[in-house]
């Protein structure tokens, strides 16, 4: 019967024959943990302040219900109450409305700002690693030519 040769051996020498700086890796996973957390208290913060936004737009709104419903002396004042709420109401919507749209663009101000940084050290690494490959290859050649003669 056949015996199934084991490559377990062959495999883990072929694999510390190639080398491999794990701290590339480590730094990596460093700097996109610290991206993901700046990223997670833009989103944070936003989501804060646009729940401050709705709460206020809300109890602004509940105040004016208060006013439109307290019992009027003539049947004109109904129609002036319901007139004067909803201008109030548009108002209110044209100012949270224009509030949330600062929170958005402060979000979307910060998120490219922090992806910009990202891509600069990104860029940065990159370039470090290839400047040491090349280095690398650059003494590796020149040990073989070394050698050859």
């Amino acid at each position: 019967m056949a015996k199934t040769q084991d490559f377990t051996k062959i495999v883990q020498d072929m694999m510390s024959s190639i080398p491999v700086d794990t701290s590339k890796y480590q730094e990596a996973l460093k700097s996109q943990a610290a991206l993901g957390e700046k990223m997670t208290k833009v989103a944070l913060d936003a989501a804060e302040k646009s729940t401050e936004i709705s709460s206020k737009w809300a109890k602004d709104t509940i105040a004016k219900v208060g006013t439109l419903a307290k019992t009027k002396e003539e049947p004109a004042e109904y129609a002036k109450a319901v007139s004067d709420f909803a201008s109030a109401a548009a108002e209110m919507a044209a100012e949270n409305l224009a509030a949330f749209a600062e929170v958005a663009k402060k979000v979307q101000m910060e998120t490219v700002e922090l992806m910009l940084a990202a891509g600069k050290d990104l860029q940065e690494d990159a370039t470090a690693a290839v400047k040491k490959a090349t280095e690398e290859v650059t003494a590796a050649a020149k040990k073989a030519t070394s050698t050859a003669k």
